[in-house]
């Protein structure tokens, strides 16, 4: 199911649907098979996806104000999932952040959750938890 969001040449959303703006998603990740394949994931389940290879590259974006939901991978080159969530902490509105990662540290989920995520996904994740995650994000923003 395609939203009826349109992007300009620079890729910023340009639609008028609010609802489309809300089901917006961005994926910021340092593995490239996860940035290929994630987005189309995200697409089958009605979302509006892009993705993004660091930190740096999300808050340099036209998409940062759009984004209804964040997908965000914990330890990247550069600016951290943990780093990038304190820096969006500062802006308003927040962005509900669903953090992804392949460290099994049992004091990481935790301490993400406290700093405001709405959940910490260990690599691998099922679809089903990642849906779920989502809809609890999306209700949020």
């Amino acid at each position: 199911m395609e939203n009826a969001l349109t992007r300009n040449a620079r890729g910023a959303c340009t639609g008028d649907c609010v609802m489309a703006i809300r089901s917006f998603v961005s994926v910021v990740d340092d593995d490239e098979s996860l940035r290929e394949s994630l987005p189309d994931l995200l697409k089958e389940f009605g979302f509006t996806a892009r993705a993004f290879a660091s930190a740096e590259e999300f808050l340099a974006s036209d998409c940062v104000g759009d984004t209804g939901c964040l997908i965000l991978d914990v330890a990247m080159p550069g600016m951290t999932g943990p780093a990038l969530q304190l820096e969006l902490s500062h802006r308003q509105p927040a962005i509900p952040i669903v953090f992804i990662t392949a460290q099994r540290d049992d004091g990481l989920r935790p301490r993400l959750l406290a700093a405001g995520a709405v959940d910490c996904l260990f690599k691998p994740f099922s679809e089903t938890a990642l849906l779920e995650a989502l809809n609890v994000a999306l209700r949020k923003s």
